[in-house]
């Protein structure tokens, strides 16, 4: 099978691969950095994605507290450092290091980068009594990190269009990411953002896309959306896991995804070895809208918009 690899242009002419293959987050994710909980399979996992073509799109955290792996597989890797898309983000809510500016530092010392192809703020939850500084002023540490070169590429994560219009009144370098929780369950995280950001040239990445696989259970395989999800899979002879990124894809949005199976990591590089129609695409839509929202993350904070999650 030959390979194909789709990559988009953002706000500032920069190009980033089409999909991420290796999230760090999720089963990885773990409360303590020690040697103790130090993941070989990880490591592994990682090194398996950078033996396949293209670039490899590697999406990190601050607090997933997996830098040591992702820095172990780096320095193994025989990969150049411009075939891999390293991402990394911030931590707002949960304080880990001081600034932006400090906790970049500390995840290029140890993943042994001198700088990263993506930066983002994890989410809009920021204040001066939490964190020292107020949500503008981060975002103006991102935009010192984006002009010295350290974030080839700067965004946010889980951030609502009043988050990102705080941004934007004061911004000199406009985001060029917003990564949020986005599936055929859940097409708005927050009210309007799947609009606002495709208005504003801001690309959306989708965490979580195959929530709906993730979640169904057997009494699912009669429902409309999972029976013709399974009718693509056997026609275009792809994986239903396939079928729905491809479908984040052609909706314009870049999707995040990871496997603890090899053979899931190398379907998803190689995504665009087929396609779907505009009437496949929109009937996925379609079929996904009359679902209940299925909100995985940020419950607490974004439960309330459940009644606008399912419009578009």
């Amino acid at each position: 099978m030959s390979f194909h690899q789709q990559f988009i242009t953002l706000n500032n002419g920069n190009k980033i691969p089409a999909v991420a293959i290796i999230g760090t987050g999720t089963r990885w994710y773990k409360n303590e950095e020690t040697d103790a909980t130090f993941s070989n399979s990880l490591v592994e996992q990682i090194l398996y994605a950078l033996e396949l073509p293209g670039v490899i799109h590697i999406d990190a955290a601050e607090i997933y507290r997996t830098y040591p792996e992702v820095g172990k597989a780096l320095s193994l890797t025989k990969k150049p450092r411009n075939e891999i898309f390293l991402t990394d983000k911030y931590s707002t809510q949960i304080k880990v290091s001081e600034s932006p500016v400090t906790g970049l530092d500390v995840a290029l010392r140890k993943m042994g980068s001198d700088y990263v192809d993506l930066y983002l703020l994890h989410s809009p939850f920021v204040s001066k009594e939490a964190n020292g500084f107020t949500l503008e002023e981060a975002w103006k540490d991102m935009e010192q990190l984006y002009q010295i070169g350290k974030a080839k590429n700067i965004g946010v994560s889980n951030f609502a269009v009043k988050d990102l219009e705080r941004i934007l009144k004061i911004a000199r370098v406009k985001p060029q990411v917003n990564q949020i929780e986005f599936s055929p369950f859940l097409q708005n995280q927050t009210p309007d953002i799947f609009e606002f950001c495709q208005d504003n040239d801001i690309l959306l990445e989708a965490y979580s896309p195959l929530g709906p696989l993730q979640k169904k259970i057997t009494q699912d395989d009669t429902e409309p959306f999972f029976e013709y999800v399974k009718e693509l899979s056997e026609r275009h002879i792809k994986s239903e896991a396939q079928i729905i990124l491809r479908w984040v894809s052609k909706r314009g949005v870049l999707p995040v995804t990871t496997s603890s199976k090899p053979q899931r990591i190398a379907d998803a590089q190689n995504l665009f070895s087929f396609d779907l129609s505009d009437e496949e695409v929109d009937k996925i839509t379609e079929l996904g809208l009359k679902h209940k929202p299925l909100r995985i993350y940020w419950n607490k904070q974004y439960d309330k918009y459940n009644y606008t999650a399912q419009k578009v």
